[in-house]
């Protein structure tokens, strides 16, 4: 039994063909706006590399790009074919192309619906991969002549500056490294060559932050130095300070950042593949609708159109059937393969002195 059969008219099958043929030159501009939302994400994600740990995450821009190009090609295609199946004569040059291209374009929805769903998926990714791309970033922000991190100090300053955010999870994470470099460090002070000497490692280690963290909100001059002194600073009180410094981690900010952008994509992807999909549910019950028309021989009669000739259950055991008898064949043609002069004709010439086997000549 057909699954979802529809009786169309004649006038039913021209205004669907006209319908589809628009459709389809819509979906080449959504094809365009999937490659424009994958380069998107790969620019923006390309703008703070430097804070991200090496981790492949342009899978998900690539896979938009791709998918919003072959989008218009498969599209463009589409709308060529329903133009000329308005007509049933121009139908038959498309007629055995029809399936394969709805196949194909039932494969190419299901992409896209991954896309989306990669979308949402590439959270966890992301925040591992920023985690250690900015503690890497902290540790090297005072190394301003070392080839290649030049520019780091700069970039977290900009980014602590712009997302209103301090340190990888918190300002205090600037208390954990050295990030003033040795060469604006006095070494004639006792104060600093003690410190230097306190710890294990040899590093400058204080409770003092960058002036990029500091919060243009703040009342009064920010305190980056002694932070957690309340007796070194007139009128400051440590424990309840809330406006001197960015209290948001700037992992937590950008990981918002780009979880806004991808949830943004990944919702206008999902609705991409639905307006996908009904325009793929048309094109079937276009092609099923005219095969049947041509089966009747009479252009002009009512035709029955179904999303699938036979129910799921029948379709999926016919399919699984085809694959098994593949499956045999190429066990055959293994097998013959095995032995060199199977089918091959005998060339021998047998003459009265030179018998088949087991053959006893006639006396004449």
């Amino acid at each position: 039994m057909a699954v979802l059969k529809v009786k169309f008219t004649k006038t039913n099958r021209d205004k669907l063909a006209q319908v589809l043929w628009i459709l389809n030159w819509v979906s080449v501009v959504t094809g365009l706006i999937l490659f424009s939302l994958g380069l998107f994400l790969k620019v923006e994600i390309n703008k703070r590399w430097e804070l991200m740990a090496e981790r492949d995450l342009h899978y998900v821009p690539n896979m938009l790009i791709a998918t919003g190009l072959i989008a218009c090609g498969i599209n463009f295609l589409g709308g060529k074919i329903c133009y000329d199946c308005a007509d049933t004569t121009k139908f038959l040059r498309w007629k055995l192309l029809m399936l394969p291209y709805v196949i194909c374009t039932f494969f190419f929805t299901f992409c896209i619906l991954v896309g989306a769903l990669m979308c949402y998926g590439m959270r966890g990714e992301l925040e591992e991969a920023l985690d250690l791309g900015l503690r890497d970033a902290m540790r090297y922000y005072k190394d301003t002549d070392t080839p290649g991190r030049c520019f780091l100090k700069r970039t977290v300053d900009l980014l602590q500056i712009q997302f209103q955010c301090c340190g990888n999870f918190g300002f205090r994470d600037w208390f954990q490294i050295q990030w003033i470099s040795n060469r604006y460090l006095d070494m004639s002070c006792r104060e600093v060559v003690a410190r230097l000497r306190s710890n294990v490692e040899g590093k400058y280690l204080m409770d003092g932050v960058p002036f990029s963290c500091c919060n243009i909100n703040s009342p009064r001059p920010c305190i980056q130095h002694q932070i957690t002194n309340s007796s070194a600073h007139f009128n400051y009180e440590y424990q309840t300070e809330e406006l001197n410094l960015w209290k948001k981690g700037c992992r937590q900010a950008l990981l918002e950042y780009y979880t806004h952008i991808m949830q943004s994509i990944g919702l206008t992807v999902l609705i991409i593949w639905l307006f996908e999909l009904s325009v793929l549910t048309g094109v079937r019950y276009l092609q099923t609708s005219l095969e049947n028309v041509l089966r009747q021989g009479d252009p002009d009669s009512e035709s029955d159109g179904w999303l699938l000739e036979n129910s799921f259950v029948e379709t999926a055991r016919s399919n699984f059937n085809i694959i098994k008898s593949l499956g045999k064949c190429n066990q055959i043609d293994t097998a013959n393969n095995g032995d060199p002069n199977i089918d091959v004709p005998s060339t021998a010439y047998y003459g009265p002195d030179n018998l088949p086997p087991k053959q006893i000549p006639v006396a004449s």
